[in-house]
């Protein structure tokens, strides 16, 4: 807002009031909130009178854009592209539907100024001389229209820092198309993978947590391997110590193609050094070493009391979680033991599952959190396991609790919420939970899932309060210590 005095009387003197907090300029993408793609310059050009575009995100410097306040007007920007000098306008300022959203010479009227107005946790940006609103045309290409409130006409704005208060916030999703999401933020960054669904390995960085869902998609890996050749999914990656020091190790599902369930096995990969991004080669297909009998997914890591374990579920008619001993990041020292066995009624809706084991350690205590029942159903939900003492490799050692931890939200639509990572803010302050959900009711086991992340409290008892799944494009505010971009 502009900066606003309010003089006050006292006592025959006139006292300023102090300034309102003032917006600031800020750098962002603009992020379609319906398709998740990007706004940008078509090829970087600086063609004057070039029409804007959306396309898929990641392209850099053509699809960034800095917002600077006008003077004297509320929630009002001039909207600079990468072209020195160049502006966005709607060209010949022109008030007709569909008239064209282009870049063009700056300059000081009305026509190159939106408003940005807040709505379903996105932004309308509202074109101040003919009150419509930026909205992609069916050829992709930016035009205006009336606006609404419907997705295809609001955009996320990564950068917006909240009008100049301080307060930051980003919107879920971080990723549109992210099923089984592990992140980890590391020296700087956050770092994002999930499943592809093909023969590639891909991970997102950026600095901000809301700036994941228009980072770009970078592959490390392609896999080649007979037995491990595609359909990559549930990945996470792991800084362990190795025998030369501590590097990245990047376990993953993938088996024959075509996909064939029962030739599904874990693999890991190992970093040349302390870059998550890699580069990686294949160190191990992690296999049991006494009953390679059946396929096994979705891999984790425990490391407990000095010692190294696998985490994984299999098959031997419902699907429980199995532990089993590594002697280093890559070599199985002993056959997989069952952890835990689904058989409680919110663990068997649409199957008997429990899979995707992550670890929460706080406190001199160690949980498991796991996904429990069918992922095709709307009841895919969180459970957790505590461990009591003894030895980790036996099911005695681990206490089930008896009800979800975290599951479905009707009233947020919110759906199949589970196979969640877990990670500490930038500061180390704060614990955050990702994770995938569906948005409908009718949704599946499949690529539609979108990647979630919201932060989590802890009880007076010591246990985690995963709380409940928060809304598609609720404004939250960003993890303590996230720099500004």
């Amino acid at each position: 807002m502009p900066v606003i005095f309010l003089a006050v009387l006292v006592t025959g003197i006139v006292v300023p009031a102090a300034p309102a907090s003032a917006e600031v300029t800020f750098t962002s993408t603009v992020v379609n909130h319906s398709t998740a793609t990007c706004a940008e310059v078509p090829g970087g050009a600086t063609t004057s009178a070039l029409q804007l575009a959306q396309a898929a995100c990641g392209a850099g410097a053509r699809q960034t854009f800095t917002f600077t306040p006008a003077a004297g007007v509320a929630a009002t920007y001039t909207i600079r592209t990468l072209t020195a000098g160049s502006c966005v306008d709607v060209s010949g300022a022109s008030t007709a539907d569909n008239a064209a959203i282009i870049q063009y010479a700056c300059h000081s009227n009305n026509n190159q100024r939106f408003r940005l107005t807040q709505t379903s946790g996105a932004f309308q940006l509202i074109a101040v001389h003919s009150n419509k609103c930026v909205a992609p045309a069916s050829d992709n290409r930016l035009v205006q229209l009336p606006c609404n409130t419907t997705a295809a006409r609001l955009w996320r704005l990564a950068g917006y820092t909240n009008g100049g208060t301080g307060t930051r916030t980003f919107t879920n999703p971080i990723k549109m198309r992210g099923p089984d999401p592990w992140l980890t933020y590391y020296s700087g960054f956050y770092y994002l993978a999930t499943t592809t669904w093909n023969n590639t390995i891909t991970m997102r960085r950026s600095r901000t947590l809301g700036g994941l869902a228009s980072a770009q998609e970078t592959v490390l890996f392609t896999l080649t391997r007979p037995n491990g050749a595609g359909t990559m999914w549930a990945p996470e990656f792991h800084l362990l110590n190795g025998p030369s020091g501590q590097r990245w190790y990047f376990y993953y599902t993938a088996g024959q193609e075509p996909f064939n369930l029962g030739t599904q096995r874990i693999h890991v990969l190992e970093s040349a050094g302390l870059d998550p991004m890699g580069p990686y080669t294949f160190k191990a297909d992690l296999l049991d070493p006494v009953s390679d009998n059946t396929w096994e997914l979705d891999p984790g890591i425990l490391q407990l009391n000095g010692n190294l374990y696998l985490l994984g579920t299999f098959y031997n008619g419902s699907q429980p979680m199995f532990i089993r001993p590594l002697s280093n990041p890559w070599t199985a020292s002993g056959t997989r033991r069952i952890l835990t066995t689904p058989t409680l009624s919110w663990e068997t809706v649409g199957g008997a599952v429990a899979e995707g084991g992550e670890v929460l350690q706080r406190g001199g205590r160690t949980f498991i959190v796991y996904s429990a029942s069918h992922c095709s159903t709307p009841d895919y939900k969180l459970g957790m396991l505590e461990y009591t003492g003894g030895d980790p490799l036996s099911s005695s050692s681990w206490r089930k609790f008896p009800n979800p931890v975290f599951q479905r939200s009707n009233a947020a639509g919110v759906y199949g919420p589970g196979h969640n990572g877990l990670f500490t803010s930038p500061d180390g302050t704060e614990d955050w939970i990702v994770y995938h959900a569906n948005s409908s009711a009718g949704g599946g086991c499949d690529m539609n899932r979108s990647t979630r992340a919201q932060k989590f409290t802890w009880n007076a008892d010591g246990t985690p309060n995963f709380g409940t799944p928060v809304s598609l494009g609720a404004q939250l505010a960003v993890p303590s210590g996230e720099p500004a971009s």
